[in-house]
């Protein structure tokens, strides 16, 4: 798997993949085409309404902020119109996949990765065992290998995986295809997990599905995937429609309701139009090994964090090389069967999008590349974008309230430099601009009702959503909260941005999965200046005027309420009780498929259970013990591996520890993990926790 250059054209050339689909001039042409010449109408409007006949600095800056905003929702509109009308057609059958036919035998095998990072491990085997049991129940388990790789640093869940690990074999009774791995060193994160995996076992397998912690899938689905994959050598990538599921939060529910009803529409629309170059969501999507082995090599950015180093968000990255390579990537939104879950609270969302954000930050690095599709580059850009749209929007609110304040303090000069007969007043039209507002919301809200439209038309989905007047309160539930929530968010995308930009690296950390609750003099802590910039900007507004205190009003109420909202979103009373309601209802819900209620009840034997000490649990389980030894990293090569310093004071301080809690006090986390992988630690260890 050789790091791929960014700088050096491929040697071969580009060119139209025996799957892609026929006419995608014609399918791109109106999608793009009618979005520029909405964004040019819209800018025409606008330039009317500012008067900008005698344009000034600030009304010019206004204008540009708007174009690219404009442009920004417009291309999402007539992408969704483009679903819409996918969805009236009942889809596309992209690669032939019908998840109505007979259910094919894979002509090959293939290899199902889970990798892992801190998680709660029971969690984590239920969602893979559930997984296990639908491939049984399809008659297809013997095409499949299942990988946990963990890329775990905190020693106590890493032994705790070790154990549920080999109770999930003891369980399934299939110990000749589940597999642990576990990497001293999580370099490169994710897509060094991935990329080590390759370079160890791909060879092995032509295909692989790559899952995330949080994934679940039925059997049908992976068949279908792999038969495909196998039936069209041209495809190096085919990415699923996850669906996000059991949200229990009034947050989580908000998202899957959204996600369920809309994102339909959405993936139809994009899969339409981007034809065979598709994008890479990171999970849920079957690669071809060898097209991965062979372009998607990521390389070292220049520079120091938080741009240069590792690439954070992979997967955009990695199908851009893959396309590149010659290679075809598709979209399957059309296959049931794709599952994932949303964070439980807008904290939780807001921990994930500062990484998201600084990793989408980085592709501008990567969109000069040499030899990318044109297609790839546009997907780069609408990462980048859906982080900068934030400061922009901030921007464009804040440039607007600046012109209010020139129009209301600043006097104006009526007659121009030079002899004129009549006085040129600089009048912002109220009327023009009260209809491109309009139009604004319209384009904005346009997609959810078609999307409801479409729901309508489709009777399972109408009663799995609670029919069409619980649906339809559902739908301004939703509309309402994200409309509050959006003004929280874009205030910290714009502080992420602005922190990142500043030299800041985000980290990585694990995620919450379940509860978003937290107290509230946390949620306090965390959205205080939220609520004093809305007070003090909807304040600002009304001293200039009432009329612009009113524009502004949804603005200043959404983060005014940052604290109440976000606190009230993480909780699952409210969720649950929506749910008793019958609002915020998605299919799986009502009939969930056997996977979910598996997976569900899974979790809920072990919900609760803790990692527990990994000594001591080592100490206590000889069968659990001797697994351990068994799957630890060879021992270092004299003067051919790297030294760890790390591990080396590891050992000195657990070999000269007279007991047990000396050894275990004089350690951080690093430094157990690290004399945990070395057989002598582990003995030392296991040595002093029998002592006591």
């Amino acid at each position: 798997m050789p790091v791929q250059s960014l700088r050096a054209r491929p040697a071969h050339r580009l060119g139209a993949r025996p799957s892609s689909p026929r006419g995608m001039f014609l399918r791109r042409l109106p999608v793009i085409g009618g979005a520029v010449a909405i964004t040019a109408l819209g800018g025409w409007e606008m330039a009317a309404a500012l008067n900008l006949d005698r344009p000034t600095v600030l009304g010019v800056v206004l204008l540009l902020l708007f174009l690219v905003l404009f442009a920004w929702i417009a291309l999402s509109f007539t992408s969704g119109v483009a679903g819409f009308f996918q969805l009236l057609r009942g889809g596309e059958r992209r690669l032939g996949i019908d998840a109505r036919a007979p259910l094919p035998v894979p002509a090959v095998r293939t290899a199902l990765l889970m990798p892992t990072y801190n998680e709660p491990p029971e969690r984590v085997m239920a969602g893979l065992e559930a997984i296990h049991d639908s491939l049984v129940a399809c008659g297809r388990r013997q095409h499949f290998d299942l990988f946990v790789l963990s890329d775990t640093t905190d020693p106590d869940i890493w032994v705790a995986e070790e154990a549920a690990f080999l109770a999930l074999r003891d369980r399934t009774g299939d110990h000749a295809c589940l597999f642990y791995r576990r990497r001293p060193k999580n370099t490169e994160r994710k897509a060094g997990n991935i990329a080590d995996w390759v370079r160890r076992w791909g060879g092995a397998y032509p295909q692989m599905l790559v899952l995330d912690a949080d994934s679940v899938m039925t059997g049908d689905s992976i068949v279908r995937l792999a038969d495909a994959m196998a039936r069209h050598p041209d495809v190096g990538l085919i990415q699923s429609l996850p669906v996000i599921v059991n949200g229990s939060t009034l947050f989580a529910r908000t998202q899957q309701f959204a996600g369920r009803v809309y994102g339909p529409l959405i993936a139809c629309g994009i899969a339409w139009w981007h034809g065979a170059e598709g994008n890479y969501w990171g999970h849920n999507a079957m690669i071809r090994t060898r097209a991965f082995a062979e372009q998607a090599g990521l390389p070292l950015l220049r520079g120091r964090k938080p741009f240069g180093g590792h690439i954070l968000s992979h997967d955009f990255v990695e199908a851009a090389l893959v396309r590149r390579g010659g290679w075809a990537v598709h979209m399957v939104p059309d296959l049931p069967g794709s599952y994932e879950e949303s964070p439980p609270s807008l904290t939780d969302l807001a921990v994930r999008d500062r990484r998201w954000c600084q990793g989408n930050l980085q592709h501008a690095a990567v969109l000069p590349a040499r030899g990318l599709h044109w297609m790839s580059r546009l997907h780069l850009l609408t990462g980048i974008g859906s982080y900068i749209t934030a400061p922009l929007w901030l921007l464009f609110l804040v440039v607007g309230t600046l012109i209010a304040v020139q129009a209301r303090f600043v006097r104006p000069q009526y007659f121009p430099d030079g002899p004129s007969l009549f006085p040129e007043w600089p009048v912002i039209d109220p009327v023009r601009s009260m209809w491109l507002f309009i139009a604004t919301m319209g384009l904005l809200l346009a997609p959810k009702l078609l999307a409801y439209v479409a729901l309508l038309l489709d009777g399972p989905m109408r009663r799995g959503c609670g029919g069409a007047v619980r649906a339809f309160l559902s739908l301004l539930l939703e509309t309402v909260i994200a409309g509050l929530l959006a003004p929280v968010t874009m205030l910290t995308q714009s502080v992420d941005v602005a922190a990142i930009l500043s030299g800041r690296d985000s980290g990585w950390n694990a995620q919450r999965r379940d509860d978003g609750s937290l107290p509230l003099g946390e949620v306090a802590r965390l959205y205080w200046r939220h609520t004093a910039f809305g007070l003090g900007f909807g304040v600002a507004a009304w001293l200039v005027s009432p009329a612009l205190a009113l524009w502004m009003s949804p603005v200043v109420l959404g983060l005014a309420l940052a604290v109440p909202l976000a606190a009230l979103t993480g909780r699952r009373g409210p969720g649950l009780a929506l749910r008793r309601l019958g609002l915020l209802l998605i299919p799986e819900e009502r009939d969930p498929p056997p996977v979910l209620v598996r997976a569900v009840a899974l979790r809920a034997g072990v919900a609760g259970a803790e990692a527990g000490e990994a000594v001591r649990r080592l100490a206590d389980d000889p069968t659990l013990l001797a697994a351990h030894r068994a799957m630890l990293p060879p021992p270092r090569r004299p003067r051919l591996d790297p030294i760890d310093p790390v591990r080396l004071v590891a050992l000195v301080k657990v070999a000269e520890a007279a007991t047990l809690d000396e050894a275990l006090g004089g350690l951080d986390r690093a430094g157990k993990a690290a004399a945990l992988a070395d057989a002598a630690g582990v003995d030392r260890l296991v040595t002093l926790a029998r002592r006591d």
